[in-house]
């Protein structure tokens, strides 16, 4: 049985359209059997398409009724205030609330979600072609990858040559200034050379201040990276993405098909390396509507690129910075140590992306891997060695030296026992743990285990058991006896007997 007063199904349409034109039945036995209007059947007949449902008159909504155009008020002043700081759909509710709104707050946000469609005007783009060489577009993504067993949120600088659509990745662990300017260096070594002009949002590490119009206060850094490869920088207009779309959509591709599942990685080095093998393995994928694929379209393109200066551009922030009383330099919320034998007033710290270093004039004196997190000591146990060698009773409470305890060989511990039985036994060994400053830490493992086994658990031992190592000692060869058979001949024992008679004369 069809309802009537409604659109009719398309499946309706159907059974009417054969009943008459197929089974021959008059438009009254339909109407009989089938329970619809002469008019439905009329409609069926002319046309078998379904109808468009169209909504004459807006729905009645006697709660929210009187409330529509307090809410069409909100709405508009929306677009004058910052967009930050608009009204959302549960603040308008509780406006609402106020004045007298007895209704759901989904109603609410149905209508507001109506209205903004209604009022919202189809986007509209120019489709863009870029020249090889010309143009290449650079933007931050963000993404979750598990790094050393822990899940980590990871920033990833994107870049993406609009010719070939040759893209590059790589993460970082936050997107700082040196970090952006690592990403520059790393893309440009990538594609072979650098373009001729590149586009941005208005991005932190780039834009300092934005002034009226599109008048910008750009960042020192980047003025000087971009002078250092001579490539052009075009900004967009604020809140317009799309002006970018290249690189907007290469951080959603990048994010969908390389990382996806969650990578598991040691390190970051392992995750870049990572990025970039699938950087590559893009190349062999063809874009829909081009005619070559990205590594061929890049092959014509990467000789026209701007060629790569002699020396890279420094990507690192530098300050000056004081000692403190334990031997460390603060930079960015943590502090890191300095070799206590290498101690000066006044230092210079330079922190690159992954790594920090402490110079003194031009000579680098410490390095750490950078941190990230915030109020940190980051030690290198060596660098307290030579205050140990003068003060050996702060050995058990020595905090570098307890934390490289918790890690170090067990044959460390065994050499430890054994000397703490000697006079000045903890001073030796210091100075045998100050051999890492001049040999790899395996080494002095296989050395301080071959010391204990000889007998001599002291300084001189180790550094003999080291060389030893270093320079063993060349196999000893067979004689070769070919030359002379007769030698070669084993002979009977000699008659020792004849000895007895020397003895016999000397008494």
């Amino acid at each position: 049985m069809m309802a009537e007063g409604r659109m009719i199904r398309v499946e309706d349409r159907e059974k009417i359209r054969r009943a008459y034109f197929i089974e021959q039945k008059s438009l009254r036995q339909i109407a009989r059997e089938l329970h619809v209007s002469r008019k439905t059947i009329a409609k069926a007949l002319a046309s078998a398409e379904a109808d468009v449902y169209t909504l004459k008159a807006p729905r009645p909504a006697p709660i929210l009724d009187p409330y529509k155009e307090r809410i069409d008020a909100l709405l508009a002043a929306n677009e004058k205030l910052p967009r930050k700081q608009r009204y959302t759909g549960h603040l308008i509710c509780q406006e609402l609330a106020k004045a007298g709104y007895q209704g759901s707050e989904p109603t609410v946000r149905r209508y507001i979600a109506q209205r903004r469609r209604e009022q919202r005007r189809p986007q509209v783009y120019i489709p863009l072609e870029f020249d090889p060489a010309t143009d290449a577009q650079a933007d931050w993504g963000e993404a979750l990858v598990e790094i050393a067993g822990e899940p980590t949120t990871v920033q990833i600088f994107y870049m993406r040559l609009c010719y070939s659509r040759k893209l590059f990745m790589m993460a970082f662990p936050a997107q700082t200034q040196e970090a952006f300017c690592e990403g520059h260096v790393r893309a440009f070594h990538y594609f072979g050379g650098v373009p001729h002009r590149i586009t941005y949002d208005n991005l932190k590490a780039a834009v300092r201040k934005l002034l009226e119009g599109h008048e910008r206060q750009e960042q020192v850094a980047f003025i000087a990276l971009r002078s250092h490869y001579l490539f052009e920088s075009f900004f967009c207009t604020p809140g317009q993405a799309a002006q970018k779309g290249g690189v907007e959509h290469a951080v959603g591709f990048g994010r969908r098909n390389f990382l996806v599942p969650i990578p598991q990685v040691a390190s970051f080095a392992e995750l870049n390396a990572l990025l970039l093998a699938r950087c590559q393995e893009d190349d062999a994928r063809q874009i829909a509507g081009q005619p070559l694929t990205i590594g061929a379209a890049w092959a014509l393109e990467q000789p026209l690129l701007r060629p790569l200066p002699a020396q890279d551009y420094p990507c690192y922030v530098s300050k000056p910075v004081a000692l403190t009383p334990y031997s460390q330099v603060a930079f960015d919320g943590n502090r890191y140590s300095v070799p206590a034998d290498q101690v000066e007033a006044k230092l210079l710290v330079r922190g690159y992306p992954f790594r920090v270093d402490i110079l003194h004039g031009d000579d680098v004196i410490a390095s750490h891997p950078r941190c990230y997190g915030k109020d940190q000591d980051i030690y290198d146990p060596l660098h307290y060695l030579p205050l140990l060698e003068q003060r050996p009773g702060a050995f058990q409470h020595a905090k570098p030296l307890r934390r490289w305890r918790a890690s170090w060989p067990p044959v460390y511990e065994r050499l430890l026992a054994r000397l703490q039985t000697e006079e000045d036994g903890l001073r030796t060994f210091v100075r045998i743990l100050k051999l890492h400053q001049e040999y790899p830490a395996p080494l002095i493992e296989q050395a301080v285990t071959q010391a204990l086994a000889y007998g001599c658990p002291h300084l001189d031992g180790v550094q003999l058991c080291l060389r030893q190592l270093m320079a063993p000692a060349p196999p000893i060869a067979a004689l070769d006896l070919s030359a002379h058979p007769q030698l070669s001949i084993a002979s009977e024992s000699p008659d020792v007997r004849c000895y007895d008679q020397l003895l016999v004369a000397g008494r």
